[in-house]
């Protein structure tokens, strides 16, 4: 569920809220401003929740700005605070940052950075919410996601190892659901209350791969212009869960290994070691022992990450859970968007014989579309996806089935453009009995409703 962003500026001088207001507005934020640490106090009072609070730290009152960081850290302990100080009060800043602040960012603001850094405390906020989410469903959802008995075996061994420290590498294809199963981990853990940081490696550039993992100290090269902390660091006293680990790069593999021993890592730059208490749990849908014989992934990093094996199996193997997660997206996505949809019966063994090749997250994906497109009501098959209603099994068409098929797009784009069937048949230029046979022999008649016609 995406939530209307709430950020709140705090600052004496009209200007400058006026400044970081248009400088932060945008998709569909709301934007509240204070003059002083009371206003901002009762702000909060009254708005009952702020994401990002921006802060000068010299402000005219009895609230302070360190009063103000700690008052509000009290009132709504998730909020991150953003604050500004001046050059000769940079002291004062990591004392904010002591008593709970996100950032802090130097007189005069560069915007361009200030959007970075609330974009980071927004996607912390994102991480945040999703680990509260997933901690109500463990208890009650797991049931209905490891139905199946091999699921029931990966949420068995999820159970053992948790209360552990010990190093996990989850293995399955796309979408199988890996990094819920690392987050079930994190979770059930001692390390529950401390941060779950996620790093992609596929995604991270090669040239900034070192910077993003063990962080740098200003000056350190061209472009750093202030001490930046890495995945490791911010996931200090939690877990870092190091996705698609495969596609690490050969040359930090062995910065990775080091740290795994030696639990400290080095900022690019800097001179002193720095102990890191960090959980590593990594994932990857390829076969890591064939990236070892291939000479593209250290062998020696390879045993150090697979302490505890943990392979989630394809949804395709699993059959059995998917009516269970059909039924549980439905009322995920029904409550988020406020609707009543259901699926019939025929619409619901349409999903089942599908061979989901993008596995758990396909399939939500598409319960997510049916809700959102669907007004309210049941839904047969002709208010599948496609890919769904043809088939993700069927490798090659003939032309009597290219045919049927052209035939079915047709009859559901027109269906799907109109409620009512006559108009629908006037849109194909065909007669409301031609129409009707077609969906009988399409299957596009609900059992209940293909009885009525006989």
């Amino acid at each position: 569920m995406n939530a209307t962003q709430r950020l709140l500026i705090v600052d004496d001088e009209h200007n400058i809220r006026a400044g970081l207001a248009a400088a932060l507005a945008g998709d569909g934020r709301i934007i509240d401003s204070a003059s002083n640490g009371a206003e901002a106090l009762a702000a909060v009072e009254n708005a009952g929740r702020y994401d990002i609070v921006v802060t000068d730290l010299k402000m005219p009152g009895k609230v302070g700005g360190l009063e103000l960081v700690r008052r509000i850290r009290q009132k709504t302990p998730d909020a991150a605070i953003i604050v500004i100080t001046a050059y000769g009060t940079v002291e004062t800043a990591v004392e904010a940052m002591k008593l709970g602040a996100f950032d802090y960012l130097s007189k005069p603001i560069d915007i361009k950075h200030l959007r970075t850094v609330v974009r980071n405390a927004l996607e912390k906020q994102k991480l945040l919410g999703e680990n509260r989410l997933l901690r109500r469903r463990l208890s009650g959802e797991r049931e209905i996601i490891a139905a199946a008995g091999e699921m029931r075996k990966v949420f068995d061994v999820v159970a053992q190892v948790a209360a552990s420290d010990v190093t996990v590498l989850i293995t399955g294809e796309s979408g199988t659901g890996k990094e819920v199963v690392a987050r079930a981990i994190h979770d059930g853990s001692r390390r529950r209350d401390k941060p779950f940081v996620g790093a992609n490696c596929s995604a991270l550039p090669e040239s900034l791969f070192e910077s993003e993992m063990f962080g740098h100290e200003k000056g350190a090269f061209t472009g750093a212009v202030r001490r930046h902390a890495g995945r490791f660091e911010l996931a200090d006293g939690g877990t870092l869960f190091l996705d698609e680990v495969a596609d690490m790069p050969l040359q930090y593999q062995v910065d990775l290994l080091r740290v795994l021993e030696q639990r400290e890592i080095r900022r690019i730059g800097g001179e002193q070691a720095l102990h890191v208490d960090v959980r590593v749990i990594s994932a990857t849908n390829r076969n890591l022992r064939q990236a070892v014989s291939d000479g593209v992934f250290r062998e020696d990093l390879y045993y150090r990450l697979n302490v505890i094996p943990i392979h989630i199996p394809a949804l395709r193997e699993r059959p059995d859970d998917i009516p269970l997660l059909v039924d549980a997206f439905l009322a995920e996505f029904n409550a988020v968007h406020g609707k009543d949809v259901r699926l019939s019966d025929r619409a619901h063994k349409a999903l089942y014989a599908c061979n989901w090749p993008g596995n758990v997250r396909e399939l939500r994906n598409v319960i997510e579309r049916i809700v959102v497109t669907t007004p309210q009501g049941e839904v047969g098959p002709a208010g599948l996806p496609d890919e769904v209603r043809f088939g993700q099994q069927q490798k090659t068409l003939d032309l009597e089935t290219a045919v049927r098929e052209a035939e079915r797009s047709a009859i559901v784009a027109a269906l799907n453009r109109t409620d009512n069937r006559q108009e629908a048949a006037g849109l194909l230029g065909v007669s409301v009995r031609t129409l009707q046979y077609k969906l009988r022999s399409l299957g596009l008649l609900d059992e209940k409703e293909d009885g009525q016609q006989e």
